[in-house]
């Protein structure tokens, strides 16, 4: 009877603890987020109000890599050092002097997504990603045509007065199967008034249960919850899920175009 009675509250407290911890992980992601952030704003304090880039620009790296918030990609390459050296690209951005010497702030920490090298799992080292309309592809629409060029690419801190810094994100947490560049990349098509038109090119992440977390140019952080089922498929371990698709009348979609960038004149 006594064994039965101690399972049996166990099944009660587990889902409490399990709810605990996760929202726990949600105020550690959202302090992580506010540095990362605090971090992007310094740097561009210290150069004359303007952005790092986004991403770096394939075409033109040598020039376009040293202003680029992070450069390098990520997959599940055991031999892409990229994934699990931090040397190799988190130690050499240009907001690296503004981080403290501070890893951790560069992930998740309910992403525990990892690659196997010489037979160890060596945990990836970044699970945020940029807002590609600040800076874009070393300034650039990543020779994508109108899905990008169509709309304002940021270069500098005064150009964020439309949405305003409250409502442009800078980072968000990207899953660990759609995440590779340093950008993330809003589908603008059909915004604001054909919402039939929505879509993804990158995929957010939903580590606390359903929700993502982002921060803003103006430094506050959030845990944004997700209400499409669609924003959130199923998750690809060791791989990349279909993160390029369709998704007409998403109100998640809507809200990431709101918060990324607006059409130019």
């Amino acid at each position: 009877m006594v064994i039965a009675i101690i399972a049996v509250l166990a099944s009660l407290l587990l889902p409490a603890l399990a709810s605990g911890k996760s929202k726990a992980q949600g105020i550690y992601c959202m302090s992580n987020h506010r540095q990362l952030a605090l971090a992007w704003r310094m740097y561009s304090e210290d150069n004359h109000d303007r952005l790092l880039f986004a991403s770096e620009d394939p075409y033109n790296l040598a020039a376009t890599a040293p202003f680029a918030w992070v450069t390098g990609t990520l997959d599940f390459n055991p031999g892409n050092p990229v994934n699990w050296n931090p040397a190799v690209t988190l130690g050499k951005s240009p907001m690296w002097p503004y981080c403290a010497n501070n890893l951790t702030i560069w992930k998740c920490p309910s992403d525990h997504s990892s690659v196997t090298v010489n037979g160890e799992a060596k945990l990836r080292v970044r699970s945020m990603s940029m807002n590609v309309f600040l800076g874009g592809w070393g300034g650039t629409d990543g020779h994508w045509g109108a899905v990008f060029s169509a709309y304002k690419i940021y270069r500098k801190q005064t150009e964020l007065a439309n949405p305003g810094p409250v409502n442009t994100f800078v980072f968000l947490d990207m899953r660990e199967d759609s995440i590779d560049m340093g950008n993330f990349g809003t589908s603008m098509a059909g915004w604001p008034y054909q919402p039939a038109l929505d879509g993804f090119y990158d995929l957010p992440g939903s580590y606390h249960h359903l929700a993502c977390g982002f921060s803003f140019a103006d430094g506050h952080s959030e845990i944004h919850r997700w209400r499409d089922p669609r924003t959130m498929p199923p998750l690809v371990l060791g791989g990349f899920v279909n993160d390029s698709f369709a998704s007409p009348n998403n109100p998640d979609v809507a809200w990431l175009q709101f918060h990324s960038t607006r059409p130019l004149p």
